[in-house]
């Protein structure tokens, strides 16, 4: 949020120094004291927004503008996820998938199957929206098989952050496509080759590791499988699952074509047009899905409108508390930003004499770690390298590794304000110290080996 006639007077400094300590009280009141997190985030927000110099009247603006515009995104797509989700669940659907998945791949290779599968889906769906929709499964199969739902769980967070991160169409690798001048179809190459082995250590690998340090029982936030009579066929659990995936993808194919060219502006204008990228945006792509869920498998088992209304409030009162504290890390990042911590991070890098694509993974890291989103580290960082890379002579491929480093730059060391820290946090009922010890290693994993295979091809295909 940028405030009008007023600009930060203090020095890069005091500003770090003053974000440093703000995290420290935040992890004092929120482990030591334990605080609630959504109050420790609000008071540490309202604290660093005076210790900065934000205007007085405008602490709260600033505050709530943070806070909305996470809940913008995250309240929908969480609410009507965990909706269907509930359904799933206490349907039966969630169990026969998982008995399928068990079947077909082994017990031992489960959490293999759960991750190879949110992979798939998560190629055109955000994060968020494909993990509330996954986790079901996951519970599940964790559920049938026993042990940590950590080692079933991570294979499908890990995969749906991976996708997130470096592949199109997903906003932080088109964005840096754009300030690059990157071909698309090699960044889809260059990230499925640095997403793949970056997912298998970072969170199949050590998903097994975790697993077998750290006994987490399976979370009841989702509501447990009813033993039910009929539960629904697998072809209609999986149709469910792609149903979203499909109509998100026809949004983001539309827009491809209308920005390449491939269609004219005048279609692209048309009403119909429109109409079917409106269908594939993500909180309409799940009501939809909501919707055809209900029908299919609600009225398929004999529910009747209000058995399948009160399934369907079940589920919001649970992760009434997730989307809370979620808001509430977007307003201490919003609060950062804001404040001009980014910008006093950027000053400090922007001399560093260091070759343009560690540059960029550095710069995305720092203000990854100083203000919480991946998306505003990963824009800031591609804008501030831009012109060094559009001034250099690299050809494509070099460039896409040059997105994909940046990319892995904007993910690690995911902690206090980056809210999918809290969302994951919740939603697999972990206390703080455990999220960290889980959740934020594995996006450091994914980070740094994404980057360091980014630069191995950036390398290989600047010697040819």
């Amino acid at each position: 949020m940028d405030i009008e006639g007023w600009s930060q007077t203090l020095t890069a400094g005091p500003l770090l120094l003053i974000a440093a300590a703000a995290i420290a009280v935040l992890l004092v009141l929120i482990i030591k004291l334990r605080v609630h997190a959504f109050l420790a985030l609000i008071i540490i927000s309202a604290l660093t927004a005076f210790a900065t110099g934000i205007p007085t009247d405008q602490v709260v603006p600033v505050m709530l503008d943070g806070f909305g515009k996470t809940l913008a995104s995250v309240a929908l797509l969480v609410g009507l996820g965990a909706m269907l989700g509930r359904l799933l669940e206490t349907s039966g659907g969630a169990q026969v998938l998982a008995d399928r998945l068990i079947r077909a791949f082994g017990e031992k290779r489960a959490p293999l199957a759960l991750g190879v599968a949110s992979l798939l889906f998560g190629f055109p769906i955000f994060f968020d929206a494909g993990l509330v929709v996954m986790l079901p499964v996951v519970f599940s199969v964790a559920r049938r098989l026993g042990g940590s739902v950590l080692t079933y769980a991570l294979p499908a967070v890990g995969a749906f952050s991976v996708m997130h991160v470096f592949l199109p169409p997903h906003p932080g690798p088109v964005t840096a496509a754009t300030f690059f001048e990157a071909n698309v179809g090699y960044i889809i190459l260059v990230g499925l080759i640095c997403a793949i082995p970056a997912w298998y250590v970072s969170s199949y690998l050590f998903g097994k590791v975790v697993g077998r340090r750290i006994s987490l029982p399976v979370p009841t936030i989702l509501g447990e499988a009813e033993d039910v009579r009929n539960p629904p066929k697998v072809g209609t659990v999986v149709a469910m699952l792609l149903l979203p995936m499909v109509l998100i993808f026809l949004n983001t194919g539309l827009g491809t074509l209308a920005k390449s060219g491939a269609v004219s502006q005048e279609t692209a204008s048309q009403t119909w047009f429109q109409l079917l990228r409106s269908l594939g945006e993500t909180p309409v792509a799940l009501a939809i899905t909501l919707i055809v869920a209900a029908l299919c498998i609600g009225r398929a088992r004999g529910l009747s409108g209000t058995a399948i209304e009160k399934t369907f409030d079940s589920a919001l009162g649970p992760v009434c508390s997730v989307i809370l504290i979620t808001g509430a890390g977007g307003m201490f990042g919003g609060v950062l930003r804001t404040s001009g911590i980014g910008a006093a991070l950027e000053d400090v890098l922007s001399d560093l004499g260091i070759p343009v694509i560690l540059a960029g993974f550095l710069i995305a890291a720092v203000m990854r770690v100083a203000q919480g989103s991946a998306t505003v580290a990963l824009t800031t960082a591609a804008g501030l390298v831009s012109p060094a890379v559009l001034a250099g002579d690299f050809n494509g491929i070099q460039l896409a590794a040059m997105v994909v480093a940046v990319a892995a730059g904007s993910v690690v060391l995911s902690h206090v304000n980056d809210s999918g820290f809290w969302l994951v946090g919740r939603f697999l009922e972990m206390d703080v110290r455990t999220t960290f010890k889980t959740w934020t290693v594995l996006e450091t994993i994914i980070g740094v080996l994404g980057f360091a295979l980014a630069a191995l091809l950036f390398a290989v295909a600047g010697a040819f």
